[in-house]
């Protein structure tokens, strides 16, 4: 919990320095107060309604104990000691999951609708086991600030190259929109960097967490050779920047180049981390 905190206030330094070092270079000191608002306004809005924003985003819906999912959910966060979170299902075909929310006491876990009918019922505890672990590690709130605030980057870009820079009394005039092409460019991309520096090594934690919270590793390493398999074929229409919240990697073919920006561990290795040795070969290729 003490190195997650530490993370989280790298996490809010180096982004938000960031945003004002691009709104500095671009805009000036008009361009600095400007990023300063918008580093404000991200910030906040990431610590209190990323969540709301993330399930909007996967067009979830809230399910009640009458659905199979909460009823796994509910007996997983009684062995887990953890708050009951709400339950969430998305419509979405490509099967993934993830948790959201800036502490446990007010916690979300979301499956697809892809997910729920891919996995068997241990492999879908094994899928929440390792989300309650998130949330149990108090590092949802890294997952959530760090999509939000790293997909805001590439719009401040946006909306510099786009008149938002230098006022037309500058010795300048008006907006740089070769300094806000790189900041569009570079921008995410150095987010993206960061998100990808200080996220695999949770999902190793939170695999072996979940593991304990299920109950039998096998479950999860189970689930994760389906999932990692299916979800290549299934493309997920999401921000890359919102790709460490998920429990897999989302396949987007606009970004499947860009292997550098992976936000978690290859899926052979997390399997090797929770079985002590390489998956079956049935799923992963």
């Amino acid at each position: 919990m003490f190195i997650n905190t530490l993370k989280t206030g790298f996490l809010f330094f180096i982004l938000t320095a960031l945003v004002l070092g691009g709104g500095l270079a671009i805009g000036g000191e008009r361009g600095l107060v400007f990023a300063l608002v918008i580093a404000g306004v991200m910030n906040f809005v990431g610590y209190f309604f990323s969540d709301k924003i993330a399930l909007m985003s996967m067009s979830a819906q809230e399910v009640g104990p009458e659905h199979p999912l909460y009823r796994i959910v509910g007996r997983l966060a009684q062995r887990a000691n953890l708050p009951m979170p709400r339950v969430y299902v998305s419509p979405y075909e490509a099967p993934n999951a993830f948790a959201t929310g800036r502490n446990p006491g007010n916690a979300a876990v979301c499956a697809t609708e892809g997910l729920l009918r891919l996995l068997d019922e241990n492999e879908v505890a094994g899928v929440m086991g390792h989300e309650l672990a998130h949330v149990r590690h108090r590092d949802i709130l890294i997952q959530t600030i760090a999509a939000t605030v790293a997909g805001a980057i590439s719009y401040l870009g946006y909306m510099f190259m786009f008149g938002g820079g230098r006022s037309s009394n500058d010795r300048d005039g008006g907006g740089n929109p070769i300094a806000g092409l790189l900041f569009l460019i570079l921008g995410p991309i150095a987010a993206g960097l960061i998100q990808m520096a200080i996220s695999r090594q949770r999902e190793y934690a939170a695999d072996t967490g979940g593991a304990a919270i299920c109950g039998d590793p096998m479950y999860l390493a189970s689930a994760l050779e389906k999932l990692e398999m299916a979800a290549r074929g299934i493309p997920m229409d999401t921000h890359p920047a919102f790709n460490s919240m998920f429990i897999i990697e989302p396949f987007n073919p606009m970004a499947s180049a860009a292997q550098l920006f992976m936000t978690h561990p290859p899926t052979e290795k997390r399997i090797m981390n929770l079985i002590g040795r390489p998956s079956t070969g049935r799923y992963v290729r």
